[in-house]
């Protein structure tokens, strides 16, 4: 792993994916998903491989290095975000988080009167939860605009705080569409302020910031491993202790009890209480490779590298005629991604042509549908950065933007 001057970072070869055969991998969807340096590929094959054992289950020798090994996963990852070891549990993502979230506390504590306030920028897996825990308490829901620079109001959030009816406030860290860097850390400390309880989806900020849930403040932390570096079939969720000892199981089965009868049961101690059944055990310990791997890198350094990316990449878009950029004006305020539309070519026509080359990034809604309607599209097309692109990546994506505009005679 080589670093490079000037905040550049060389790390193609950490991944094997860029070694295929043929064109060039301009791979420009890392807000999708993320791909993977050897490490963590060597950290699965070794768990299935030579470790491959239930845990929480065995005594003997296997099982026992099976449980040292995610469990040390989980104190590692717990240590990359600044969280407590207890009050990190693993889920199969981010979606799984936060639904966890929504039924365990929110079908637990809102009731009739209650609100539980969203914002317009949130992912589906941030407002479909909230819209069912609402339905079946009786609590409303209600949201925070998002304003033209694609920012958040906190003075709208006072007024909202300030009507005495919220017990839950749900927010991105960063948005996967316009980019969006949110003030975490002071809505945290308003939304405590107010008596109630901040839920953060933190699946874009992980992957790319330095990331202090402790220091931030939240009550509850969700983010997902396969966009940082890690293997799908993975999630986190950190929360406040004191509020998962309180809460009722999400899902129920083995390894979540302390006692069954045929007429009760009683429940285990945090954080294997919301880990039912058999969990990800080989994708966790690949996820500590990961954090691993990230904390090497060192993510004050992976900041600087996609910042300065990022400033690279909405200069070029700027420079393609009929192209709007939706979102924050400048790359600080925004994390690694744009979102943007030319005028005359449909989102998706433009990733079609752009992977004919082998240039890819997202077109769509990006399962955030309130969002597109507010900005008054349907669709737009997104290239997102990650630790392994380098400038030529982003010079191939406005070359490829001009040869599409030339296919459609603009």
């Amino acid at each position: 792993m080589q670093q490079l001057a000037d905040s550049a970072l060389d790390l193609r070869a950490d991944f094997p994916i860029f070694e295929r055969a043929g064109r060039p991998l301009v791979y420009l969807d890392s807000a999708a998903t993320a791909q993977k340096p050897r490490s963590v590929l060597l950290a699965l094959e070794e768990q299935l491989a030579r470790r491959n054992a239930n845990v929480h289950r065995g005594v003997y020798p296997l099982a026992q290095e099976a449980d040292r090994a995610y469990e040390a996963a989980r104190e590692r990852i717990a240590a990359f975000t600044g969280a407590e070891v207890r009050g990190t549990i693993f889920t199969k993502n981010a979606t799984e988080a936060l639904n966890l979230v929504a039924y365990a506390y929110g079908r637990t504590n809102l009731r009739p009167g209650d609100a539980v306030l969203i914002t317009e920028l949130e992912h589906h897996a941030n407002i479909v939860p909230w819209q069912q825990a609402c339905a079946a308490t009786g609590a409303t829901l209600r949201h925070l605009s998002v304003d033209a620079a694609g920012e958040l109001s906190l003075d709208e959030l006072d007024r909202e705080l300030a009507r005495g009816d919220v017990r839950v406030v749900a927010f991105a860290h960063v948005s996967n569409v316009l980019g969006t860097i949110n003030p975490v850390t002071e809505i945290c400390r308003r939304v405590r302020a107010a008596g109630a309880v901040s839920v953060i989806d933190g699946a874009q900020a992980v992957p790319q910031l330095p990331v202090d849930v402790a220091a931030i403040g939240a009550d509850f932390y969700a983010w997902t491993g396969h966009k940082a570096v890690g293997p799908t079939g993975i999630g986190v969720l950190h929360g406040r202790t004191a509020l998962l000892e309180q809460m009722p199981p999400f899902l129920t089965g083995g390894d979540m009890i302390a006692m069954v009868t045929l007429a009760e049961s009683t429940w285990n101690e945090l954080p294997f209480k919301f880990e039912a059944g058999t969990p990800p055990i080989a994708e966790a310990v690949a996820l500590g490779a990961a954090v691993d791997y990230l904390a090497g890198v060192g993510m004050e350094n992976l900041r600087a590298h996609e910042l300065a990316l990022t400033s690279r990449l909405l200069a070029g878009l700027a420079s393609v005629p009929g192209l709007t950029i939706h979102g924050p004006a400048g790359a600080d305020g925004r994390g690694a991604l744009a979102s943007f539309t030319i005028d005359g070519i449909h989102p998706h026509d433009i990733a079609e042509l752009l992977g004919r080359v082998e240039i890819c990034i997202r077109a769509g809604h990006h399962c955030a549908q309130p969002l597109m309607s507010c900005l008054g599209i349907g669709a737009s097309a997104r290239a997102s950065l990650g630790l392994y692109n380098d400038v030529s990546d982003v010079d191939a994506l406005v070359d490829g933007l001009e040869r599409a505009r030339g296919v459609f005679g603009l």
